[in-house]
């Protein structure tokens, strides 16, 4: 590849690089930054799951990737995969709009589920455990 500059060779890189504020800013940093804030993920996710979470069929398996994806003893392609997942369904632009009634969140459930069959072996009982566990402590509030 030469005289191809990085971003070239990396079109997703560059699109992060060129619009900035057209992208969320931990999906703009993991691409942009090697030091990537996944602390905006995590807020986002609770703030999108939390009203959402008795209409969406799949929540047990987001918050098991979820719970996956931050295991410090996860691996890191793991890690990568689950955390473009979460993105998704977090991003407030999809290929579907969530606020279609029924339909709205068909494409994060079909996305979450390819990240799913790419790593199910990583995904283990202590995840689904706690994902159980919070799925029961979000009912219990609402």
């Amino acid at each position: 590849m030469a005289g191809v500059t990085y971003c070239e060779a990396r079109p997703w890189r560059s699109v992060a690089l060129r619009a900035p504020d057209l992208l969320p800013k931990y999906y703009r940093m993991s691409f942009a930054r090697p030091d990537v804030d996944l602390d905006a993920l995590r807020r986002d996710f609770w703030r999108k799951l939390a009203p959402i979470v008795a209409r969406i069929p799949f929540a047990e398996d987001l918050l098991a990737a979820y719970y996956c994806a931050f295991d410090s003893e996860t691996p890191g392609y793991v890690k990568a995969a689950l955390v473009g997942a979460l993105a998704y369904f977090v991003l407030p632009t999809d290929a579907v709009p969530d606020l279609l009634p029924v339909i709205g969140y068909t494409d994060d459930a079909a996305v979450l589920a390819a990240a799913l069959k790419l790593v199910s072996d990583h995904i283990g009982p202590a995840h689904r455990e706690a994902a159980k566990n919070k799925l029961a402590d979000i009912a219990s509030q609402q």
